[in-house]
């Protein structure tokens, strides 16, 4: 069977006339169909859905300040141009992708994210979706004969689908070597300096990250990565994006935190901050638990996210809503978790939401613009796109964006994972350092 590839010409997205067909699918196996996959590609996974994607008819890029408005106004303009026929809501024509945490090329430090713009998003020439226990392939095609030729393209693509090789997995690949930015010394001095600023200064929290590096013994599989993903972490979001060939970069993840998600004017988000361990016992997990619900550290770290939250959702909306503290545990990890709801006033576009949280005080700081100052100031890596908005949208201006941590970026034989942590005044270094090797563990687990 050949490989799963989309079109071969990819148009500029606001001049492209562009077809969308859709059909019903029988169930297939998502391990198989991401493993035949090539060329720019995404995968998105909830608790109920799975999402493949293959292939480009078009991609929206953007750079600097501006790029939440161009991708917005370039994705308007090509949906605008978009002839779909009558579809179920979850085999729509969607944009998929993200933007890089900070907005710039001044702030890239090296070549690991080359091939991540700013902003990259893709109208995929196919895309797979299960939603429950249903299946939908929806493709798109361009040119004068655009309708004709995805109706061709969708029979097409039906038999490729129908004829899916069996996916064989693999173990982990294994880590044969590994390094930390910054080691444990630097650590201590980073923490102790941006104490040392919030004390004296007009800075109220920032988050600091590391990066790991790690040589595997063999190249990472996604599609196995991804699986074991799914068996440990099923209620976060599960992502592989790779905007050229996945083989050369893919960033992937599964991350807990979401960032904004819109349907109509109804607005869901969350606070997700302060952390702890997992238990070896039940009875180790709820002490556990007890201890992050009474620190007095914890809750003043969420207590500045929940603020900021509802502070950015205030200036649009009608009403703004916020549920019980409660802790959220995951496979390694456990998390003071705040849902926040909100009634827009008016109709909006998700990437207005993007733009207006990004980046949340749980991955960036407060107030935001000193945050950020500290953190370029202080880290010696490149973010790129970790700790950034990744997801979908559509011709509605709906969608759903989650924030890009507990993930990796996978290089052949090379992945380079990143976590951080949110310090405030009574910031321990120590403390500090485990919280973030505990962050690494999703991805770690993954590996070896």
């Amino acid at each position: 069977m050949k490989s799963l590839r989309g079109d071969e010409a990819v148009g500029t997205a606001s001049e492209l006339t562009v077809a969308a067909r859709s059909l019903e699918l029988d169930a297939l196996d998502h391990d198989a169909l991401v493993a035949s996959i090539e060329g720019p590609s995404v995968v998105w996974r909830g608790q109920d859905s799975a999402i493949a994607t293959t292939g480009a008819t078009a991609t929206i890029t953007a750079a600097g300040p501006d790029r939440f408005g161009t991708v917005r106004e370039t994705a308007t303009a090509l949906f605008e141009r978009l002839r779909s026929q009558s579809t179920p809501r979850a085999a729509r024509p969607r944009l998929f992708g993200g933007f890089a945490f900070h907005d710039g090329a001044e702030h890239r430090r090296s070549s690991v994210w080359d091939g991540f713009p700013d902003a990259w998003f893709v109208l995929p020439a196919a895309q797979v979706v299960r939603e429950g226990d249903r299946t939908w392939l929806t493709v798109t095609a361009t040119g004068p004969d655009a309708g004709r030729t995805a109706g061709e393209r969708l029979d097409t693509w039906r038999e490729r689908l129908a004829d899916l090789p069996a996916h064989a997995s693999t173990d982990p690949p294994g880590i044969v070597d590994e390094s930390r930015t910054p080691s444990r010394t630097e650590w201590r001095e980073q923490i102790e300096d941006a104490v040392a600023d919030i004390e004296t200064g007009d800075l109220r929290k920032v988050v600091l990250a590391q990066s790991l590096s790690a040589d595997l013994s063999v190249e990472l599989s996604i599609p196995d990565a991804l699986a074991r993903l799914d068996d440990r972490y099923p209620d976060c979001y599960r992502f592989a994006i790779a905007p050229g060939d996945r083989r050369e970069r893919t960033f992937l993840g599964a991350t807990p935190e979401t960032l904004v998600s819109l349907s109509g004017r109804t607005v869901e988000t969350e606070a997700l901050a302060g952390s702890t361990g997992r238990g070896e016992t039940p009875d180790e997990d709820d002490w556990l638990a007890e201890e992050l619900l009474g620190s007095e550290k914890d809750n003043h770290e969420h207590d500045l996210v929940v603020e900021a939250i509802r502070e950015q959702l205030d200036s649009v909306a009608e009403s703004v809503r916020t549920g019980g503290r409660t802790v959220r545990q995951l496979a390694t990890v456990q998390h003071l978790r705040t849902p926040v709801s909100a009634e827009l006033d008016d109709d909006s576009h998700v990437l207005d939401l993007v733009e207006a949280l990004h980046p949340t005080p749980a991955v960036g700081g407060l107030p935001p613009d000193a945050a950020l100052e500290t953190i370029k100031a202080t880290e010696a890596f490149d973010r790129g796109w970790y700790a950034a908005p990744v997801g979908w949208f559509d011709a509605a201006g709906d969608g759903t964006f989650a924030v890009a941590i507990r993930s990796a970026l996978a290089r052949g034989r090379t992945a380079s994972l990143f976590a951080g942590a949110g310090i405030v005044p009574d910031s321990d270094p120590d403390r500090e350092w485990d919280e973030v090797q505990l962050k690494y563990r999703p991805m770690l687990d993954t590996l070896a």
